[in-house]
Parts: structure tokens; sequence; C-alpha cells
């Protein structure tokens, strides 16, 4: 599939996703984990001309392939949406030196980022920190609940990729911490946030299911071999990744649902 396709579909996505929200012109958002600013966009497209979104993320501006982060937001920088976006890279929401004024903003916002915390322990200490500066939380991420067979190979693929990353010390991998729903829900709602509405957006058209089990096929079998892992726990993986090759398509494999919640400080 040509990149502009895929760029279209994913986008389109995001719209759907931002429609979950109680998005509107003017607002002023905190974008946290932004990436190369796919997100970022569609929040500023939203947000219109007297809006303004302060996006973050912490890993550094020169990371990211086959475009880093900084080559991917620069081009967003340049479209007239760039006037509404500040990109903040290296940005560390629980470091004492990170700070914005209270009531600063009008929401924050994670989409699809959660799953590259470190720990469900960061997370949570993110969503605290959170409080003072904006009134309402606006969150997404994938489902690990299927609701039908044919998302078994991305949710397969999703939980091998988080076994491996559990014998890591560090990371920068796309999976590090996969949270169910419920649990993340709790998550929020031990911060001090209250949930107030919840949506289902279509995720049917994406390839991130493709793209998901062909980096783990790839990549898992060889990162086994470079970390302490005790015999018995490799076997088993190995086992699930043989599973996964025997249940997956080469292409057209389907997504996991994804689930968005919108949720106010307690």
């Amino acid at each position: 599939m040509p990149h502009d396709e895929i760029q279209r579909i994913q986008s389109n996505y995001r719209r759907r996703l931002a429609q979950t929200w109680p998005l509107a012109p003017g607002m002023k958002i905190l974008e946290i984990g932004c990436g190369q600013g796919d997100m970022t966009a569609i929040l500023a497209e939203s947000v219109g001309p007297a809006g303004h979104i302060t996006a973050t993320d912490i890993a550094s501006p020169d990371y990211g392939a086959p475009l880093t982060l900084q080559q991917a937001t620069d081009l967003i920088k340049a479209t007239p949406l760039g006037e509404r976006i500040d990109f903040i890279f290296e940005c560390d929401l629980l470091d004492p030196s990170t700070s914005f004024a209270e009531n600063a903003f009008d929401a924050a916002i994670l989409a699809h980022c959660s799953w590259y915390f470190a720990s469900v322990q960061q997370l949570q200490r993110t969503f605290q920190a959170l409080k003072p500066w904006a009134k309402h939380l606006y969150f997404a991420e994938w489902n690990l609940n299927p609701i039908q067979v044919e998302q078994s190979a991305h949710l397969l693929a999703v939980l091998i990729q988080g076994q491996v990353e559990a014998f890591k010390a560090s990371s920068q991998a796309n999976i590090r911490n996969p949270i169910p729903q419920e649990h993340l829900k709790r998550l929020l709602e031990e911060s001090g946030w209250t949930i107030t509405q919840e949506a289902t957006p279509d995720t049917s058209d994406l390839q991130d299911a493709d793209w998901e089990i062909q980096m783990c096929l790839r990549e898992s079998a060889q990162e086994l071999e470079t970390l302490a892992i005790p015999e018995r726990a490799k076997q088993m993986i190995l086992t699930q990744l043989e599973i996964l090759r025997e249940i997956s398509q080469p292409k057209g494999n389907m997504p996991l649902p994804a689930y968005s919640l919108t949720a106010e400080r307690s």
C-alpha cells in the first residue's frame, strides 16, 4: 500500500478518535507522547486558529525512522497548523523542572502512548502530575479484549512483546507495558480522575496489526537470545511465537479494538 494511502487511513482514524472527545475551538491542549505528530495535527485542526497544542514527548528529537521526530514535526510546523503547535521533546513530566501553570490547559491527552511507559507506576504518577495543569483528561489505547477471533494474532503479538520487555532493564520499544482497559480505568480513578464518557472508535481499516505482528516475528526471538531469561520462560515465549506464525497472515491481519475515555478531575 502506498505511503500516502497509509497516512490517509491513519489520519482518518485519528479524526474518528478526536470526535469521541468534547474538543472545541479555542481549547488549549497538553498532549503527552506526541511522537511524530500524527495526532497532534488532528488536534490542531480540532481546536482551530484560536486554540493551541503543547505537544510533548520524552524521546529525543533524533529518535524515529524513517523520519526522526524532529524531521516529522518540522514538516507539520511548516503547514498552516504549525503556528498552533509547540513541540517539546525530551520532556519528562515527572521531572521537578517540568512545570506548567495551574489550569494552563483545558485538557491533557494521551492517545495510543500508554504502552510506551516503562511501568504502570510511571503511568499512574503521570496521571497524578497532570491534575494541577488540566481540567480534563482524554485517553485512548488499544483494547486487549478481542471481539473477533481474527484479532487474536494482534493480541498475541502484543503480549509476546510485553513479555520480552519485562526482562529488559531499559528499552525504547513501542510496546513495553500493555495494560488492560479495566486496569487502566482503575489507575485513572485512583489518580483522582472521574471517567465521564467511554467510546470505541473503529479500528478495522488500520495496518497496526500487520506492523506489530511483523515486528514481533522478526525481532522477538533474536532478543530472547540476548537477555538473561530462565530457560522455561524462554521456551514458553518461543512456543507463543510459533503459534503466532501459524495463526497470522502475511498481510491483512485484523487489528484489536480500541477505546477512548473522557475524564475530569475528581
